[in-house]
C-alpha cells in the first residue's frame, strides 16, 4: 500500500501501482471526468502513470494553469502529426506549450505555409483528435532513440546528441512518435476546437547564424464556445495594441536609421513618461529614497564583478573597445553594480541604513530582431530601478515598505486584479545562480514571510528566481484578462559580498548590508505599452496628456477659446484649442479618436454667458456650466483616481 497527499491535507491509501485518474474516480467520478493532468512530487505524471511511492498528488482541470499547459502540449504533438501528414518531408525540431497556446518549429524544405494553409491543417488535426488517440509514454535508450531518427531527421538527433541515457523517453498516439518528456491529456479526443494562429520564421537554437526555420502557432479548447470568445479577444486585443494606438496617439515611434527596438518618444509620449516619472519620484521622496544618476556604461570588470557578464554577456551588445589597449567597456545592461559602487563612495555606520538609491536608468540588451515586440521588447529601456542597503534586522520593514509602494502603484493606474508570485531557485541547477545556500534561505525566507504578513494572494514558483536571490513579482491581468508581469522586489545577499559592502555596526565591526532591488514599474516602456492596452488609450485622467480640448464652432470665437485654455492652464489642467476651418462634427469625431476626456464646446451664448458647454469622451453630455464647475470636476476626478501615498 501507499499513502497519497492531496492539497487538501487529506491522506488516502492505494495498492501500490494506483494511477492518478484512478485516485481521481476515488475523489469523485464528476470530477474525474475533467481531469486532464497530474503532478506527483512535485514531477509532471500522465494520468496513467503508475504511482509505486508515497507523495504528494495534484490533479488538474482545464481551469488550472497546470492543466492547460498539458492540454496544449498535447494539441503540439496533434499539430505535429497533422504538418507530418500534410507535408511528407517536413522534420520537425521542438514544440512547447506556451502562454496562450502552443508552436512547432520545423524544417519544410522547399515548401511553404502561409494563411491560406490553416484551415486545412485545422481540418487535419480535427480529424485526429476526433479519433481519441491515447498518449503513451516509453521510456527509450540515447541509442534507439538516435537509430529512430537518424537518417531522417538531425533536429532530433541533436537534441537526443545532447541527453543523457536513462533519461530518454518517446510519446507515441496515433502513427505518430515524438521525443518528449511528458505532460499530456489522457487522450486526443478531448481537444475540440483548434485554431491556427499565425506562421513565422524562426533560427535553430534562436540562433540567427543558424537556418531559419518555419514555426507555426496555434491554440485549442476543449469547447468550441471557448475558442470563439477568444478569437474575439484577440480582436479587442488588435484595436488596443499598443504599437497601433501609440502612433495614433503621437506618443511614439521607431526608426530604422536610429535602429531595430530603440523607441524615440514624441512630445506626447515623452510628457506622459515624465508625468510617471514624476508621480514615482513625490512617492520616493515621501518613502525616504534618494535620486542617483549613472552613466550608460561601464567597464567590462564592473559586471565581471557583478556576475552579469557571464549570466547575461550573450545578450549584451558587444564590448566597446577604447584605443587604450585592455581597456573595455559595455552598454549598461543593468542598473544594480553601478548602485553598490555609490554605496561604496563612503563608510556607513548601521546608525545611516537604510539607503535608498533610485534613479530611472536607461540599460540595453541585445534582443534578437525577431524576438522584439513594440514597447514590450526593446534593445533600450528605462527602468524604474532603485536599491535599498540595509542591515538584517531592517529587511522585513523595508521589503513591506516596498510592497506598500507597488501596491500605491497599481492603485492609481487601474490595476486591481493581481496576484503576487514569489520566486524561487531551482535547487536542482544550482550552477544557475551565484551565492551560499544559506544567504539563499534567508533571502527566500525573508520574501515568503513578508508576502504572508502583508495579506498578499501569492503563488510560488519554482526556478523563476534571478540568478542573484530570490523575487516577489506582481502579475497582474488587464482588462482583456491577459496576465502581465509588472512590478518586483528581489533580496539579495550576494552582490554586497561581490562587491564588498560594508558598514559598521553597534559592535564597531564592519558588517555586510543586506540588498533590495525594486522596480514597481519595470521598465517605462513596458510599462506604458501595457497601460495603453489596459486603458486602450483612456488613461487615468490625471495621466493623459491633454485633459480637455476647447472647439469653437467658428473663427469668431477664437479669442473666447483662447480666454478659456488661460483659465483652465491657470487652474493646472493641460487643455489645447482647436481653431481649425473645419465643421464642429468633425473636429469632435477627431477628438473621440484622439482620447480627448473632454470637449468642451465654444460658441455665441457661451461667450455671451461667460460659460463652456462641456461634452465626455464617449458621448455623455456634462451641459453648460462655467469654467471654474469645470475646474472642479476634473480636480475632484483626477483625486479620486490618483492616491494618496502614505
Amino acid at each position: 500500500m501507499i499513502k497519497v497527499t492531496l492539497p487538501d491535507g487529506s491522506v488516502r491509501s492505494y495498492d501500490k501501482g494506483v494511477t492518478p485518474i484512478e485516485v481521481a474516480k476515488d475523489i469523485s467520478e464528476g470530477f474525474a471526468r475533467n481531469v486532464i493532468s497530474a503532478k506527483f512530487n512535485d514531477s509532471v505524471v500522465e494520468t496513467t502513470t503508475p504511482l509505486s511511492t508515497d507523495g504528494n498528488l495534484v490533479l488538474y482541470t482545464w481551469r488550472d494553469g497546470a492543466g492547460k499547459k498539458a492540454f496544449w502540449h498535447s494539441s503540439a504533438h496533434v499539430l505535429a502529426q497533422a504538418l507530418e501528414e500534410l507535408y511528407p518531408n517536413v522534420k520537425l525540431w521542438v514544440g512547447p506549450a506556451i502562454e496562450n497556446g502552443f508552436y512547432y518549429d520545423l524544417d519544410l524544405g522547399e515548401g511553404t505555409i502561409s494563411e491560406k494553409d490553416f484551415k486545412t491543417i485545422e481540418n487535419k488535426m480535427l480529424e485526429i483528435a476526433r479519433d481519441k488517440h491515447d498518449f503513451n509514454m516509453r521510456d527509450v535508450s540515447k541509442a534507439d532513440a538516435l537509430d529512430y531518427y537518424k537518417g531522417k531527421n538531425q533536429y532530433k538527433v541533436d537534441l537526443i546528441e545532447n541527453l543523457e541515457d536513462g533519461t530518454i523517453s518517446f510519446c507515441d498516439h496515433s502513427t505518430f512518435t515524438d521525443l518528449c518528456r511528458g505532460g499530456h491529456i489522457p487522450n486526443t479526443g478531448i481537444i475540440k476546437a483548434v485554431k491556427i494562429l499565425s506562421v513565422a520564421g524562426a533560427y535553430y537554437k534562436g540562433d540567427e547564424n543558424e537556418k531559419q526555420l518555419t514555426r507555426v502557432y496555434g491554440i485549442s479548447f476543449p469547447k468550441q464556445k471557448e475558442l470563439t470568445e477568444y478569437l474575439h479577444l484577440l480582436e479587442e486585443a488588435k484595436k488596443r495594441d499598443h504599437r497601433k494606438l501609440g502612433k495614433e496617439l503621437e506618443l511614439f515611434t521607431f526608426s530604422q536609421k536610429v535602429g531595430q527596438g530603440l523607441p524615440l518618444w514624441l512630445p506626447k509620449g515623452a510628457a506622459l513618461r515624465e508625468r510617471l516619472e514624476n508621480f514615482l519620484k513625490a512617492a520616493q521622496k515621501k518613502a525616504g529614497y534618494e535620486m542617483v544618476v549613472t552613466p550608460h556604461i561601464g567597464q567590462k570588470e564592473l559586471y565581471v564583478t557583478s556576475g552579469h557578464f557571464a549570466k547575461y554577456g550573450e545578450d549584451s551588445f558587444q564590448p566597446i573597445n577604447t584605443p587604450t589597449e585592455g581597456e573595455e567597456f559595455l552598454l549598461k545592461p543593468m542598473n544594480c553594480p553601478h548602485h553598490c559602487e555609490i554605496y561604496n563612495n563612503k563608510p556607513y555606520s548601521y546608525k545611516e541604513l537604510p539607503k535608498r538609491f533610485a534613479e530611472f536608468g536607461t540599460v540595453y540588451r541585445y534582443e534578437q530582431s525577431g524576438e522584439l515586440h513594440g514597447l514590450t521588447r526593446v534593445r533600450g529601456f528605462t527602468q524604474d530601478d532603485a536599491h535599498i542597503f540595509c542591515t538584517p534586522d531592517q529587511l522585513d520593514a523595508e521589503f513591506k515598505e516596498v510592497i506598500d509602494l507597488v501596491l500605491y502603484v497599481f492603485g492609481s493606474l487601474g490595476f486591481e486584479n493581481f496576484t503576487a508570485q514569489v520566486s524561487l531557485r531551482d535547487t536542482e541547477n544550482p550552477e544557475k545562480y551565484i551565492g551560499s545556500n544559506e544567504n539563499w534561505e534567508k533571502a527566500e525566507t525573508a520574501i515568503l514571510n513578508a508576502a504572508k504578513d502583508k495579506g498578499l494572494n501569492f503563488v510560488v514558483e519554482t526556478g523563476e528566481a534571478a540568478f542573484y536571490g530570490p523575487k516577489l513579482d506582481f502579475m497582474v491581468k488587464d482588462a482583456l484578462g491577459r496576465q502581465w508581469q509588472l512590478g518586483t522586489i528581489q533580496v539579495d545577499y550576494n552582490l554586497p559580498e561581490r562587491f564588498d559592502l560594508t558598514y559598521k555596526g553597534s559592535d564597531n565591526e564592519l558588517h555586510r548590508p543586506v540588498m533590495i532591488h525594486r522596480a514597481p514599474f519595470g521598465s517605462m516602456e513596458r510599462f506604458i505599452a501595457i497601460l495603453l492596452e489596459h486603458t486602450g488609450g483612456n488613461f487615468p485622467l490625471w495621466l493623459m496628456p491633454e485633459q480637455a480640448i476647447i472647439i469653437s464652432i467658428s473663427e469668431k470665437y477664437e479669442k473666447y477659446a483662447e480666454k478659456v485654455l488661460t483659465l483652465l492652464e491657470n487652474d493646472e489642467i493641460r487643455a489645447l484649442t482647436d481653431n481649425r476651418n473645419e465643421t464642429v462634427g468633425k473636429k469632435i469625431r477627431e477628438a473621440e479618436m484622439q482620447k480627448f476626456p473632454f470637449m468642451i464646446i465654444v460658441g455665441e451664448q457661451e461667450e455671451k454667458d461667460n460659460t463652456i458647454t462641456v461634452r465626455e469622451h464617449g458621448g455623455e453630455e456634462l451641459g453648460t456650466i462655467s469654467v471654474i464647475e469645470f475646474s472642479e470636476i476634473v480636480k475632484q476626478r483626477v483625486n479620486n483616481s490618483l492616491k494618496i501615498f502614505k
